[in-house]
C-alpha cells in the first residue's frame, strides 16, 4: 500500500499518529478524534490505515485498548528535528505543514543545534510514560560519563534545547543539552522514585517575578517602551527558576545592579538584580553578578 493514491487530509492525521507513536510512545483513538474532530469510526479508519501501511511501527495493546510504538518502527514520514519539537511545544497543532512554502515571504533564523531525532524521540517517550533512562553525556567541565536519568520536561533556552531530569548521578536535578547525549536506552526494570519527581525540583517549581525597564543608556526609551508593550513602563515576567537566566539572556537584558553593559542589543535591564538570588539559571543571565561577586 503506497501513501500517493491517500489524500492530503488523510495523510495528515496519519502523519499525526507516526507522530504519537515515535515521540511519546503511544496513540489511542480519542488522540485522533479530538486533535482533527472526526468520529470514532474515522478515526478508526485510520488507524487501520496505519497499520497496513508500517505494521512494524504499531502495536496493538489489548490493556489500554490502545497502540504502542512497534519495534522495528521506521518512520512513513519525513520530519526533522526542529518540526518535531516545534510539534512538542504547540499542543494546539502539529506545526507540520505538507507545504514547506509560507503564506507569505517570512525569513525566521535557523538554529545551528540539531537534536538527533531518536535521541529525541526515546526521550520524549520517556517523558511520557515515565522512564529511567542510560545515556552517554559528553560534559564541557567532566567530558564523557555514564548517567541514569529521570527526565520530566524540554526547555528551549533560545539557543539550544535541554531535557531536565533527575541525575541520580549527582543526585540532583540537572539539564542536559540534547546535542550531548548518546545511546540513551531505558531501563524497563527500573521505576521513578517520589523524590525523583517534578515537584521536589526547587528550581522548576519556584517561580520568581521580574520587573524589566528600558535601559537607562537607550538614548529612545519610548521606542523599548513601544517594541515590548510597556504601557505603565515595566514588563513583569513571571518564569520557572529553572528558565530565568536562560530567558534574560534571550533577550539580552542587562541584569548588572548598575546598568554597566552597553551596546545597542541592551535594550532592557533588569530592575533588582536581588529577585534572581539563587536562581541557578542566572549565571547566564548577562551582567548578573552573585552576592558572593559583589561582596568581593
Amino acid at each position: 500500500m503506497s501513501l500517493a493514491p491517500i489524500p492530503q487530509s488523510q495523510q495528515d492525521r496519519l502523519r499525526h499518529i507516526e507522530l504519537r507513536l515515535r515521540f511519546l510512545g503511544e496513540v489511542r483513538r480519542p488522540d485522533v478524534m479530538l486533535r482533527f474532530g472526526i468520529q470514532s469510526a474515522a478515526a478508526s479508519r485510520d488507524l487501520a490505515v496505519y497499520r497496513d501501511l508500517a505494521p512494524q511501527n504499531i502495536e496493538f495493546d489489548s490493556r489500554s485498548k490502545g497502540y504502542l510504538l512497534g519495534s522495528a518502527f521506521s518512520p512513513l514520514f519525513h520530519t526533522s528535528a526542529d518540526q518535531a519539537l516545534a510539534w512538542l511545544a504547540e499542543p494546539l497543532g502539529d506545526a507540520i505543514a505538507p507545504s514547506s512554502e509560507s503564506l507569505l515571504p517570512c525569513l525566521m533564523p535557523s538554529r545551528l543545534s540539531h537534536p538527533d531525532l531518536d535521541v529525541l524521540a526515546c526521550i520524549t517517550r520517556a517523558i511520557n510514560l515515565q522512564q529511567v533512562l542510560d545515556i552517554r553525556y559528553h560534559s564541557i567541565s567532566s567530558g564523557a560519563s555514564q548517567r541514569q536519568i529521570v527526565p520530566f520536561a524540554l526547555l528551549d533556552t533560545g539557543l539550544r534545547w535541554h531535557v531536565r531530569a533527575f541525575d541520580r548521578k549527582s543526585n540532583e536535578f540537572r539539564d542536559f543539552v540534547l546535542t550531548r547525549i548518546q545511546a540513551p536506552k531505558v531501563q524497563a526494570e527500573c521505576t521513578p522514585q517520589r523524590h525523583e519527581a517534578p515537584e521536589h525540583d526547587a528550581q522548576w517549581a519556584r517561580i520568581v517575578e521580574l520587573d524589566l525597564v528600558p535601559h537607562p543608556a537607550q538614548p529612545r526609551p519610548e521606542i523599548t517602551r513601544m517594541d515590548y508593550g510597556l504601557h505603565d513602563g515595566t514588563l513583569r515576567l513571571k518564569l520557572r527558576a529553572a528558565i530565568a537566566g536562560y530567558v534574560l539572556r534571550k533577550w539580552s537584558v542587562d541584569c548588572s545592579p548598575d546598568h554597566r553593559l552597553q551596546g545597542p542589543e541592551y535594550r532592557l535591564w533588569l530592575k533588582d538584580h536581588l529577585s534572581l538570588y539563587g536562581v541557578e539559571t542566572a549565571a547566564f543571565a548577562p551582567g548578573y553578578l552573585s552576592d558572593k561577586a559583589l561582596a568581593a
